[in-house]
């Protein structure tokens, strides 16, 4: 089960490996816990389409309709109002991060206590960056994986679920800037892509390294990019941020890469597969 704020968010963060574990057979659950309704057009091809203008949130839905398909996985709308960005970091009144942690956690135990999950994906306390939703995101999520397993915990929810693994999204580092600017640097002196990765390795410099689980997803890239374009209100499609070479990253770096925060298991460090450590009957 991967937990994130909006709709796009799984498609940026973990869409390879989510095609990857589904492609073994595994179950495969996201979790969105807003609707994105305050979310802006960041795709220019977008100005003056009526559904964007209009009705932002059916489109949004559309979108993420068209992302799980791609992937192949199931997907929950925790039901949620996006809290928006606000420039003095204030939240409209009743959306999600406005509530309190234990109502807004309740629909998630309710969820994890029904599909049982093995291991949950979210963000850090930062919530990757700093939008209140994805901090509420990385909230929520503690709550529930701790809570989920307590008989005393949200009795109305379902019966307690002890989930085994807890990991925090780390796609975005260092050491995979690092390989596909150097790749690139060689393969292709003159791409655009180069001063971006430039000026993202000088940015993340100093950044620690903290991940733990290198998934080799490298074959599902495509249905990552699926995924990102069907979120054509939040992602251009020539946009040098989410979309590379991909022959060129199964080269350089060929994984999605993740922290493990919590385990109930046994395992050893580095792992390739989230569910290291794990029986295979449970």
């Amino acid at each position: 089960m991967a937990v994130h704020a909006h709709p796009d968010d799984e498609s940026s963060k973990g869409a390879a490996t989510y095609a990857y574990y589904r492609s073994l057979g595994a179950e495969v659950m996201i979790v969105s816990c807003t609707g994105g309704e305050r979310g802006s057009i960041l795709n220019p091809a977008l100005n003056g389409h009526a559904m964007a203008e209009r009705d932002i949130s059916g489109l949004r839905r559309l979108e993420m309709l068209g992302a799980q398909r791609a992937l192949g996985v199931q997907h929950r709308w925790l039901g949620f109002e996006d809290s928006g960005m606000n420039e003095d970091k204030s939240v409209p009144p009743n959306s999600f991060a406005d509530i309190p942690l234990e109502y807004s956690a309740e629909p998630l135990v309710t969820l994890v206590r029904e599909f049982r999950p093995q291991v949950l994906i979210t963000y850090d306390e930062n919530g990757g960056y700093p939008h209140p939703d994805h901090i509420r995101c990385h909230e929520v999520s503690l709550e529930a994986f701790r809570a989920a397993a307590a008989p005393d915990r949200y009795p109305q929810s379902g019966e307690p679920w002890q989930i085994d693994k807890l990991y925090y999204d780390r796609i975005f580092n260092l050491e995979r800037i690092d390989a596909m600017y150097l790749a690139l640097s060689v393969a292709e002196p003159d791409s655009p892509l180069l001063e971006p990765l430039g000026a993202a390795r000088e940015r993340m410099e100093n950044y620690p390294q903290l991940a733990t689980t290198h998934v080799p997803a490298g074959d599902f890239l495509e249905a990552r990019d699926e995924a990102l374009r069907s979120h054509a209100s939040q992602v251009a499609p020539d946009s040098s941020f989410f979309f590379w070479p991909n022959d060129l990253v199964r080269e350089a770096w060929p994984y999605e890469d993740f922290q493990l925060v919590e385990s109930k298991v046994d395992t050893a460090m580095p792992e390739s597969d989230l569910f290291a450590g794990i029986p295979d009957n449970e």
